[in-house]
């Protein structure tokens, strides 16, 4: 199967009542660390040692040598697509640790064109025949336009979700803005 997710912000802890992810996305957990190990333990839940995921950004904090140590500890076959907390200098440095790593990347599956970047967009690759668009960095606050999905955690349960949840969730979304209808002869 295949999966998305994005923004899970593991090791991503700070002092004070204002700093880190927990804080700021008024996430149920009392330390970091009690949050990284809820995360891990719902994506192996959810995801197999076959699947793929792709990460839509801002994957952890830390040194390489940590993000590689909590990576393995996660199933699947996992793609990164880079967020703004996902440092390009620190990321080269990780290229055994993924299985592939991009800025954005469109991808086909079950026939279906997905554009997957860690920034939701206004229009995208072929938009106007109703792609898909799936994106994070809003935390769940940030409406979609047309078939676009905020597949953060915190909008899911903090796990990732399948092509088949996200396919259902599109169903329900209104068409793209910029759609064109094909004319019939």
């Amino acid at each position: 199967m295949i999966y998305f997710t994005a923004d899970s912000h593991f090791r991503h802890g700070g002092n004070g009542p204002n700093r880190g992810v927990i804080a700021y996305c008024n996430r149920p957990w009392n330390s970091i660390e009690e949050h990284d190990e809820a995360l891990i333990e719902n994506w192996n839940k959810t995801v197999s040692k076959k699947d793929e995921v792709y990460h839509l950004g801002d994957f952890s904090f830390g040194k390489n040598k940590d993000v590689r140590k909590l990576r393995f500890r996660l199933n699947g076959k996992i793609h990164l697509i880079l967020g703004n907390h996902d440092y390009r200098n620190k990321v080269n440095r990780l290229e055994n640790t993924f299985s592939s790593i991009h800025e954005l990347i469109t991808i086909k599956h079950e026939r279906q064109i997905i554009v997957l970047c860690h920034y939701a967009l206004r229009v995208w690759d072929r938009s106007r025949y109703n792609t898909w668009q799936l994106y994070g960095h809003s935390h769940g606050n940030l409406s979609s336009v047309g078939k676009q999905l905020d597949v953060g955690v915190d909008s899911h349960n903090y796990r990732p979700i399948s092509f088949e949840e996200v396919k259902e969730i599109m169903k329900t979304k209104p068409d793209n803005p910029n759609y064109k209808t094909r004319r019939r002869s």
